[in-house]
C-alpha cells in the first residue's frame, strides 16, 4: 500500500491525499461504509459502488470467521470475490467485539477464549491466528489484534492493557512477515494506538506502534465512552507523533460534527455504523441537519429529501414519501434511508477534500459543522 500525501490544509492540520492498493485507489479524507459480515446492511454492491460511491467498505474478522467460515472464504477465492467486491476491503480483527462478549470471553496474555454469540461454541484468538484469518478473508488493509478498553477504564486498567495490545502487536507483525497472501495481491498490516483517555499511554503507544514503520496507522479507544472534547484532545495528541507521509484511520467514528472535527486534527480514514443503524431507525443525515422522518411535520412535505447534498435519494423521493414509508413499516424505508446516509457520508468528505485542495477547509469546517449538528 502506497499513499501519496497531496495537500495540508494553511489552518488546520486537515490533509488530502490518496491511497494505492491492490484492488484500487482511495481518495482521502475517505469515509468506509461498514459490512460486518460481507454486506453493508440493506445495500446492493450495485448502489455502493454506483449511488454511494463508496471507495473502500469493511468487513469483520469475528463476524466472518464464525459464518460463512474461513472453509468457504478460502474456496470463494476471499471476501473481494465471495461478495462481488472489485474494490478495496479493510477488516478489523474482531477485537472489539469480541472483548464486547462481557461474561462469555476470557482475556489471557496468549489471546482471548470466547464463546459465539451464535450458537455458544467456544473458540480461541490469538494474534497469531488473527493474521491467519485475515490471510484468509483477504482484505487489502488487515488490523493487528487490540484490546479495546472502556473510555471510563481507571489508569491502571488502561495502562495493563496498553501493554497486552503492545505485546500482541509485535506478534502480530512477526506472524505477518512470515506468511504470504492467499490470493496473489499485497495486503498490508495497520497497527492500533491504544492507551484510553491518558496522554501518557496515548504518546507511549503512538511511537510504539510508530517504531514498526507500517504503510499506515489507526486510532482505536475512542467514541466507548469518553467525553467528545477529550476523544478530539487524544487524537491531537496521537497525530503529533504519527508520520505524515501515512495514512491516519480513526476507527469506529462518527457523526458528521465527529468526522469534520477530525479531519480538521489530521485523520484520513473512517468507519462508523452510524449512517446504516441510524438510517434504519428513521434518522436522516442533510447539509442543513439531522431529521426525524417520523415526525407527523414531514407527512406532507414534498420537498427532496437533502437536494443540496446531491445524495442518491434526493433525486428520487420526496420527505412526505419517506415519512410514510416508515409509518408503514415498509422494508424499503430502511434501504433509501440507510442509501442516503452513506451517501451523505460520502458526499461529506468528499466535500471536505475539495475544501483541503482549494485551501479554505477551516472556514468551511466551521461553518458545516453549524450545519449539519442542528436537528431540523
Amino acid at each position: 500500500m502506497k499513499f501519496n500525501l497531496q495537500h495540508t490544509d494553511t489552518g488546520s492540520a486537515a490533509r488530502a491525499g490518496v491511497i494505492e492498493t491492490a484492488h484500487g485507489t482511495i481518495k482521502t479524507p475517505i469515509f468506509m461504509p461498514v459490512g460486518t459480515v460481507g454486506s453493508v446492511k440493506g445495500v446492493h454492491m450495485r448502489e455502493l459502488r454506483e449511488d454511494i460511491k463508496a471507495q473502500i467498505i469493511l468487513g469483520n474478522t469475528y463476524h466472518l470467521y464464525l459464518r460463512p467460515g474461513l472453509d468457504i472464504l478460502q474456496k470463494a477465492g476471499g471476501l473481494h470475490r465471495f461478495g462481488g467486491w472489485d474494490r478495496p476491503i479493510l477488516t478489523d480483527s474482531g477485537g472489539f467485539q469480541v472483548f464486547s462478549l462481557t461474561g462469555i470471553r476470557k482475556l489471557t496474555e496468549e489471546g482471548c477464549e470466547f464463546r459465539s454469540h451464535i450458537d455458544g461454541s467456544k473458540h480461541f484468538f490469538s494474534p497469531e491466528r488473527v493474521m491467519d484469518i485475515e490471510r484468509v478473508i483477504g482484505a487489502d488493509i488487515m488490523m493487528a489484534l487490540d484490546e479495546c478498553p472502556p473510555g471510563t477504564s481507571d489508569y491502571n486498567y488502561a495502562r495493563k492493557s496498553l501493554t497486552l495490545t503492545h505485546n500482541w502487536l509485535k506478534r502480530c507483525f512477526e506472524r505477518f512477515n512470515s506468511t504470504s497472501p492467499l490470493y496473489g495481491y499485497e495486503q498490508t498490516l495497520m497497527p492500533i494506538v491504544q492507551g484510553c483517555v491518558y496522554k501518557d499511554l496515548r504518546r507511549e503507544s503512538a511511537e510504539y506502534v510508530c517504531s514498526f514503520n507500517a504503510d499506515a496507522y489507526a486510532i482505536g479507544g475512542l467514541a466507548v465512552g469518553e467525553p467528545t472534547d477529550v476523544m478530539y484532545e487524544m487524537i491531537q495528541v496521537v497525530n503529533e507523533i504519527l508520520p505524515q507521509d501515512r495514512p491516519r484511520y480513526l476507527m469506529g467514528v462518527g457523526t458528521p460534527e465527529n468526522i469534520l472535527e477530525a479531519i480538521s486534527l489530521g485523520v484520513d480514514m473512517f468507519d462508523c455504523v452510524m449512517p446504516t443503524r441510524n438510517g434504519r431507525n428513521a434518522m436522516i443525515f442533510t447539509r442543513r441537519g439531522i431529521i426525524n422522518m417520523r415526525n407527523a411535520k414531514w407527512a406532507d412535505c414534498f420537498e427532496p429529501v437533502d437536494a443540496e447534498s446531491d445524495c442518491f435519494v434526493d433525486q428520487v423521493y420526496t420527505k412526505a414519501y419517506l415519512h410514510h414509508l416508515f409509518k408503514a413499516k415498509e422494508l424499503l424505508a430502511m434501504q433509501i434511508a440507510s442509501i442516503h446516509n452513506l451517501a451523505f457520508y460520502l458526499w461529506l468528505v468528499g466535500q471536505a477534500r475539495e475544501h483541503i485542495l482549494a485551501g479554505d477547509f477551516a472556514d468551511w469546517k466551521k461553518m458545516m459543522v453549524q450545519e449539519v449538528s442542528r436537528r431540523i
